[in-house]
């Protein structure tokens, strides 16, 4: 990534039904990593959006008796909705309805056309109209005598219809390869493996259009059929560059893209098909593919038949945008299940956010507001005990850019909040209040390092907390130009003499009801 240019996008989003957690996690994580990139200087092209095509789309937009595509445009404006919500970050949002969308969807089709990868013949099998993907024999059980798949959990139907195939069994080698020689391609190694296994076991030719349905994007020169939903959905990443101009700014910028985020239930999708799809229309591959886990709630994947979902904007609403954002990326081990509750989620913003990050925020200025006249005080030099407490955080720079660069927020959130813990203990340990009986100078000293620190904890935890870590990046007289990790190294950063100005409190604890 030496150009500093960076692409990250979130899965596609199915909007047949109403934005919920899953969908919140997978937005956050990736602004995280977009908001952290920019921070290191990067140029960001940070995509979501939605996959508004397929039967199930047709289906329930007749059930409600309204035009299919004025469906899609009530529910995708719920998912931009979502993104204001969630304070994204991201620079484009893509529909598939678009017709930016349509022109890269169709070149991919002429390539794979003309590189001979599809072919017309006839298909049968088990499809799931929930997933729009279809399944082998022995992904499918039965259940009270109707099939299910095994990997979703979806009922699926026999279908038979003419369809264009994708040969998907010519590029299990080649696959195969580019795994052994991308290792990092696939992430957690636990997915990757995953994804390895399956391509082993042998891949089918795949079927790329339908004919049972009309809404979706019309192959080219035989309009009978629609192209399948995922070969349609995955092209998203390259309509945003403006693909099929390769000479568009944007693409030759941002293309390939450094990591898409998606949910594991997509995995196949995003890590067998799609690298397939580009290797076959002579497209570069993605970077990277990270599938993280479900969020569970009370151990339990979310259902409405059980009715264990917890709703974002609901959340949002009762605790705060930044609060949700900082417990979902501390209590979910990214690449792993992870279960939330709302228990879980007071007890994190009590203990990390109120009793810890806030609670330093919070005394600190109210000392420095009570015994400085309001203003940075002046600092001589740092003593030892101020000079290992600025070079905890810069000697530890380079890991937690590794860190993000191999997407493990949950060691970098642990590391940045312990940096809390240590300026507390600092503070405490450090007695400024007496200090300022006999020794300003020191005291002085003791408060410019603490200030210090809270200034580049907050620049750490601004991907995560962007709304709180800017108020009190504010409150120091730091202007957003200057939220930048490399800014860290500078531990005399802060103008002496600088008014720090009043700031409510930043996370109200929250009284448990039990």
């Amino acid at each position: 990534m030496s150009d500093k240019n960076f692409y990250i996008t979130t899965p596609i989003y199915y909007p047949s039904g109403e934005p919920h957690m899953g969908h919140a996690y997978s937005s956050i994580i990736a602004d995280i990593f977009a908001r952290f990139k920019r921070l290191e200087g990067f140029n960001v092209m940070f995509l979501t959006g939605t996959d508004e095509h397929g039967l199930k789309m047709q289906r329930e937009a007749e059930k409600k008796s309204i035009d299919t595509k004025r469906f899609c445009d009530e529910l995708s404006e719920k998912f931009k909705g979502l993104s204001k919500t969630l304070n994204l970050s991201n620079d484009d949002f893509i529909r598939t309805t678009e017709k930016r969308h349509f022109n890269a969807v169709n070149e991919i089709w002429e390539k794979l056309l003309k590189s001979e990868d599809i072919y017309l013949s006839k298909y049968k099998g088990w499809y799931s109209v929930s997933d729009e993907a279809y399944y082998d024999e022995d992904e499918i059980e039965t259940k009270s005598e109707l099939k299910y798949s095994k990997v979703s959990g979806s009922k699926v139907e026999w279908v038979e219809e003419e369809s264009y195939f994708f040969k998907l069994s010519k590029w299990q080698k080649q696959l195969l390869e580019f795994y052994s020689e991308n290792p990092n391609f696939i992430l957690p190694a636990s997915r990757r493996n995953e994804v390895v296994e399956f391509v082993k076991r042998g891949l089918k030719d795949l079927s790329v259009s339908r004919t049972s349905f009309s809404w979706g994007i019309p192959v080219p020169n035989n309009s009978k059929h629609v192209i399948y939903v995922w070969l349609d959905a995955l092209t998203n990443y390259l309509s945003a560059l403006n693909f099929p101009n390769v000479n568009d700014n944007k693409y030759i910028k941002f293309w390939p893209a450094d990591v898409h985020i998606i949910g594991k239930d997509i995995l196949r999708f995003h890590a067998i098909y799609w690298p397939a799809f580009l290797m076959a229309a002579k497209i570069p591959t993605p970077k990277r593919v990270y599938g993280h886990g479900w969020i569970l709630s009370d151990k339990k994947k979310m259902s409405k038949s059980i009715g264990n979902i917890l709703d974002p904007v609901e959340i949002i609403n009762n605790y705060g945008i930044d609060q949700l954002r900082y417990y979902l990326v501390k209590e979910v081990s990214l690449g792993n299940d992870g279960n939330v509750s709302l228990k879980s989620l007071t007890d994190c913003i009590n203990n990390d956010l109120a009793n810890n990050f806030g609670n330093l925020c919070q005394r600190v200025f109210a000392f420095v507001n009570k015994n400085c006249e309001s203003k940075i005080p002046h600092c001589k030099e740092f003593k030892d005990s101020e000079k290992k407490l600025s070079n905890e955080i810069i000697n530890k720079l380079k890991l937690l850019k590794d860190l993000i660069n191999k997407q493990d927020l949950n060691t970098y959130i642990k590391e940045v909040i312990n940096f809390s813990f240590n300026t507390n203990k600092y503070f405490n340990d450090s007695k400024p209040w007496e200090l300022k009986k006999g020794n300003e100078e020191k005291m002085n000293s003791v408060l410019y390092a603490t200030l210090n620190q809270i200034r580049c904890i907050s620049i750490l935890l601004f991907p995560i907390i962007p709304i709180s870590s800017e108020k009190v990046l504010k409150t120091l007289g730091i202007d957003n130009k200057d939220f930048k990790i490399d800014n860290i190294k500078k531990i005399n950063f802060l103008k002496s003499g600088t008014k720090i100005k009043k700031i409510d409190i930043l996370f109200k604890k929250i009284e448990n009801d039990n």
